[in-house]
């Protein structure tokens, strides 16, 4: 069981004589009188604990290793000095001037709960985190044309990776080389269905309502053709899960989606490469490059890592320079927008190795 915590609290007060000779002297000579309280968790208000994190407006995070938790928003209230515990939740609920409001668990435990008011200068809300400290190379995994490494922690080993300026990415993203992808013109909607018509004749792609699958119902969305690999793309979303992937189709062979991407695809013409980079469920944020063969319709993994310490901002966005330097949007991991703030986009530039595919 964890012990008690206390804090004392002390206040001065200057003793001074009135005679103006003595004034010097006195002063000199201040006396120091102490008051002292003990504060315990029982100074708090209790509480009704969190356990429904999604109904929280936002989380506070520390570097400290000690923090203080107030009785009331005043830097002049009775408060304990908290050691930070990396396995303690800190859910903010309110913004009060140099304060933020939280409900804490003692122990961990919901029944045990309290409110406590903690200096914002000591905090940092989920929706002002920001990349500073933070290690953009930690990786959990990595596959290089097929051969995976499960104990090499570090990206560098690959390449580089840097965050950069909002205006740098703006730049860059003007002399992007993947393509644009297209609106085939011959792919229609027709009775729910994807067709593709041509000459007059009509092929059926896909269903666009109300397929079951294993994951769920399905519906597809078209998103356009890749003008070099000649494919169509489409995002497929289930009804019943949060996840979603990009298909690919070639309407000169069987109607079949045998490639796909989990996220949108980033296409280098003339190279027949797709990349993606996608927030993983698990951990971090996925980045990936393959090889397509048009001859059987395969794509071949040739890089594969697991980021560990940022998820992905607007995917759509995120382009190549050149086939060695790559930019996308990203926000720390614990990174949560709340009612009226919105969170701090960050930008990475990724740099691969010379002659690393």
């Amino acid at each position: 069981m964890k012990p008690i915590y206390q804090f004392l609290i002390s206040s001065t007060v200057v003793l001074m004589g009135c005679s103006p000779k003595n004034k010097t002297t006195e002063a000199n000579k201040a006396g120091i009188e102490i008051n002292q309280k003990i504060i315990t968790f029982a100074d708090f208000k209790k509480i009704k604990g969190v356990d429904n994190v999604q109904e929280v407006p936002f989380q506070l995070f520390t570097r400290l290793d000690s923090v203080q938790f107030f009785v009331s928003p005043d830097k002049n209230a009775a408060h304990l000095k908290m050691p930070y515990n990396k396995l303690d939740n800190y859910y903010g609920f309110e913004e009060l001037g140099d304060f933020y409001s939280i409900h804490y668990s003692i122990n961990n435990n919901i029944s045990n709960s309290i409110e406590a008011f903690v200096l914002k200068s000591e905090f940092t809300a989920s929706f002002d985190l920001t990349l500073k400290g933070i290690n953009l190379y930690e990786i959990r995994s990595s596959t290089l044309k097929e051969s995976q490494d499960v104990k090499n922690k570090s990206f560098n080993k690959y390449g580089t990776i840097t965050e950069v300026s909002e205006q740098e990415f703006k730049t860059a993203s003007t002399n992007r080389i993947n393509e644009a992808l297209v609106k085939n013109p011959k792919i229609k909607l027709k009775d729910d269905n994807w067709i593709y018509a041509d000459n007059g004749k009509e092929t059926m792609i896909t269903q666009n309502e109300a397929v079951s699958t294993e994951e769920g119902t399905l519906s597809n969305e078209y998103i356009g053709q890749s003008p070099s690999l000649h494919l169509e793309i489409f995002k497929e979303n289930s009804d019943e899960t949060a996840v979603s992937y990009y298909t690919f189709y070639n309407v000169k062979s069987l109607a079949n989606f045998e490639i796909s991407t989990d996220s949108y695809p980033q296409i280098l013409p003339g190279k027949n490469r797709i990349s993606y980079i996608s927030s993983n469920n698990d951990v971090g944020s996925d980045f990936a490059i393959s090889q397509y063969t048009a001859q059987n319709h395969n794509l071949e993994t040739l890089l594969y890592i697991n980021f560990t310490n940022f998820k992905i901002g607007d995917e759509t966005q995120a382009f190549w320079k050149d086939d060695k330097t790559f930019y996308a949007e990203v926000y720390p991991t614990n990174s949560a927008a709340a009612r009226g703030k919105k969170q701090k986009a960050a930008f990475i530039k990724i740099q691969l190795k010379d002659n690393l595919l």
